[in-house]
C-alpha cells in the first residue's frame, strides 16, 4: 500500500500477520534456546548475546528531530521506518528504541510504538505492559523509599537519618498530578514520621537512568547503592548501599536488565528497551540493547526523545561517552506542520498550506542541524511526509538543505513502510560508508560543573546567558561537598523551545537560561539542573487518550494510536 491515506494504527496492527518470535530471531542468528520467550511473540534477550568487540564495529545511527508540537514529530516511526529501508536494501538492520510509558499512552500522545505502515508489533502488548520492565523500576525505585521510612521509624536500626534532606519520591507510571506534592506517615504512632513527599512517574525514577546506563548485574548494584537519599543530622552522606537496598533492588530487576525483542511490520528484527523521557532524563533506550543491536546486526538504527537539544545531546554527551559508543551518522526529523509552527501558525492551521511561515520556521531546524554538527557528525535531513503536505512546501525545504550542503530525503514511511523509506536509507548509507563522521562529545566530564551546564546552554540552546538560582547555588556546593563535580549535565527543560520557557517558539536568540535547583543522581552518574517550570509528574489533558480506549468480550482491544 503506497498512500498516506490509511486505516489508524492499531487497524493496521491487527491486518498483519505476526510471525512467531523464533522466526524473528532466527533472522538475528538466534536459536530458539538463545532467546526466553514471553509468549508467541516477545522474548527477552540474554546479556551473554552481546559482543562488545563485534558491537564497537557496528554502524550506528541516530535519529533525532526538531523542536517538536506537542503530538511528536514521528522519532519512531521515521526510526521503524528507516531500518525497514536498509532491510530492503540488503543491509542487516535493527530498530532498537524505548519503551512506552503509560503516562503518554493514556494522556496526549498516545502509544509509542509507531505508526501507519512503520510499526512494532504486538503494538498493544508494547504499549500497555508489554514484559513487566516498568512495573519492575517501579517496584524496585518504591522498595528504596519504603526502607527509608523504615528507618526513620525504626530507632534501634536507624541512620540518624534527617527526613527534612531526603529528596527522593515514590513512582507510578502514571500522569497523577494530585500527586506531586503529599504528605506521608500520617496515622498516629506505628504508621511513619509524617513529611512532605510526592510522586514522579516511572520514566523519571533514577532507577530507570540507572538500568539505561548498567552493563552487567554487578555494575547495576554498584550504581544502586550509589544513589543518594539524603544526609544525617550531623551532616553526613546517606546512600542506598547504607540501607543495604542494592541485592533486593536488582533481585528485582534482573529480567528488566535484558532487551526485549519484537519485530516490525515488516518482520524484521526490533530491540525494544526501558523508556527515560528526554525532558527530565537522559531520553534513550539502554546500553545494553543498543550494543545487542550493534551485536546483531550492521546497522542499528536508534532514537532520542524529543527535539536534538534534548535527546540527541543527552545521548552523545552522557550514553555515548559513558559506553564508549561513536554514531556514524544522526538523522533529524522534521515536519512540516512543525516548521508552520515554529514560523507562527497556530496549532489547528497546520494541515493548510502556508509556505510563509515554513519559511519563518526554517531557523529552527538551521539550529538543529548547527548542533549536530559540533558533535562532528554528519546529518541528514528526513522529510515525514504527511497528507496535508504540499510540493511547493517540500521543495522550500529541498531548497534549504541544498543551500545548507546536507542530504534531505522524503520519508514517506507512514503510508508506504519501508518503501517509503529507501531514498532516505539510501542517503544514510552514503553517509556510512563516505565515513564523513568523527564522532567528538560537546563537553569532557572533568569540567566545572557551571562550564558543563553554560557549555550546553550557549551552544545547543543559543542561549546569551545562564542564571542559577540561589537554591541552585547552594545545590552546587552539595555536588561539590559530596565530590560529584566530574559527572555530566543531563538537562531538564521544556521540550517545545530551544529556551527553557516553552512560548518561545522558532529560534530564539538573547534568551537566559534559568537553573531554578540542581538534582544529584548519582547512582545514574548524573547530575540534573532542573530548568524553567518543568517537573516530574505530568498531568492529564483535559480529554485524556484514555477516554478512547476500550476492550470487547473476546480481549480485542480499540482506541490505542
Amino acid at each position: 500500500m503506497n498512500t498516506l491515506e490509511v486505516p489508524n494504527d492499531l487497524e493496521i496492527a491487527k491486518q498483519t500477520q505476526l510471525k512467531h518470535i523464533i522466526q524473528i530471531a532466527a533472522k538475528l542468528g538466534l536459536e530458539p534456546d538463545d532467546i526466553e520467550m514471553y509468549g508467541k511473540f516477545k522474548a527477552k534477550l540474554p546479556l551473554s548475546i552481546i559482543g562488545k568487540e563485534k558491537a564497537a564495529k557496528g554502524n550506528l545511527i541516530l535519529v533525532s528531530a526538531i523542536s517538536p508540537t506537542p503530538a511528536g514529530e514521528g522519532k519512531t516511526t521515521v526510526s521503524i521506518g528507516l531500518s525497514e529501508g536498509l532491510n530492503r536494501l540488503g543491509k542487516k538492520s535493527v530498530v532498537v528504541i524505548r519503551e512506552p510509558s503509560l503516562g503518554p499512552v493514556f494522556g496526549i500522545k498516545g502509544g509509542a510504538t509507531g505508526g501507519g505502515f512503520s510499526q512494532v508489533l504486538p503494538m498493544e502488548d508494547i504499549n500497555l505492559h508489554f514484559t513487566g520492565d516498568f512495573s519492575a523500576v517501579e517496584k524496585a525505585h518504591n522498595l528504596l523509599a519504603a526502607l527509608i521510612d523504615n528507618n526513620l521509624q525504626n530507632k534501634n536500626n536507624s541512620l540518624n537519618l534527617d527526613p527534612r534532606t531526603i529528596s527522593l519520591k515514590r513512582v507510578m507510571d502514571m500522569n497523577d498530578r494530585a500527586l506531586r506534592n503529599i504528605v506521608i506517615g500520617l496515622g498516629g504512632t506505628g504508621s511513619g514520621i509524617p513529611r512532605e513527599s510526592g510522586f514522579d512517574i516511572t520514566a523519571a525514577s533514577e532507577v530507570m537512568a540507572i538500568l539505561c546506563l548498567s552493563e552487567d548485574i554487578e555494575d547495576l548494584k554498584n550504581r544502586l547503592g550509589n544513589i543518594f537519599v539524603g544526609y544525617t543530622f550531623d551532616r553526613k552522606p546517606i546512600y542506598a548501599r547504607h540501607l543495604n537496598a542494592q541485592g533486593a533492588m536488582a533481585s528485582l530487576l534482573k529480567d528488566a536488565l535484558k532487551p526485549n525483542l519484537v519485530q516490525t511490520i515488516e518482520g524484521n528484527p526490533a530491540i525494544i528497551h526501558l523508556g527515560p523521557f528526554a525532558n527530565i532524563a537522559q531520553g534513550t533506550n539502554s546500553v545494553l540493547a543498543t550494543n545487542m543491536g550493534l551485536t546483531l546486526g550492521d546497522y542499528t538504527v536508534t532514537e532520542a526523545g524529543f527535539g536534538f537539544d534534548l535527546g540527541a545531546e543527552k545521548f552523545f554527551d552522557i550514553k555515548c561517552q559513558s559506553a564508549g559508543l561513536a554514531p556514524k551518522a544522526v538523522v533529524i526529523t522534521a515536519t512540516i506542520r512543525a516548521l508552520k509552527y515554529h514560523g507562527g501558525a497556530a496549532l489547528d492551521s497546520l494541515k493548510i498550506p502556508d509556505p510563509i511561515a515554513l519559511l519563518r520556521g526554517l531557523p529552527n531546524l538551521e539550529k538543529h542541524l548547527e548542533s549536530a554538527k559540533l558533535f562532528n557528525v554528519t546529518p541528514v535531513i528526513a522529510i515525514n511526509l504527511f497528507a496535508s503536505d504540499t510540493e511547493e512546501e517540500i521543495n522550500i525545504l529541498k531548497e534549504f538543505a541544498e543551500e545548507k550542503g546536507v542530504k534531505i530525503a522524503v520519508a514517506n514511511v507512514w503510508g508506504a513502510g519501508g518503501e517509503g523509506a529507501l531514498d532516505l536509507a539510501e542517503k544514510v548509507i552514503e553517509v556510512v560508508e563516505a565515513k564523513t563522521s568523527n564522532f567528538k562529545p560537546l563537553y569532557t566530564w572533568d569540567m566545572p560543573v557551571i562550564t558543563k551546564i553554560e557549555t550546553i546552554a550557549k551552544n545547543i540552546y543559543g542561549a546569551a546567558n545562564v542564571e542559577f538560582s540561589q537554591k541552585a547555588r547552594r545545590d552546587l556546593k552539595t555536588i561539590s561537598n559530596l565530590g560529584l563535580e566530574g559527572l555530566p549535565v543531563c538537562m531538564a527543560k521544556t521540550q517545545k523551545s530551544l529556551s527553557d520557557d516553552p512560548a518561545l517558539i522558532g529560534r530564539p536568540r538573547n534568551f537566559t537560561v534559568n537553573v531554578r535547583e540542581i538534582e544529584i543522581a548519582s547512582g545514574a552518574g548524573f547530575i540534573i539542573p532542573i530548568t524553567g517550570d518543568m517537573m516530574r509528574m505530568p498531568g492529564l489533558p483535559v480529554h485524556p487518550a484514555s477516554e478512547n480506549i476500550d476492550i470487547d468480550n473476546e480481549g480485542n482491544i480499540y482506541g490505542l494510536f
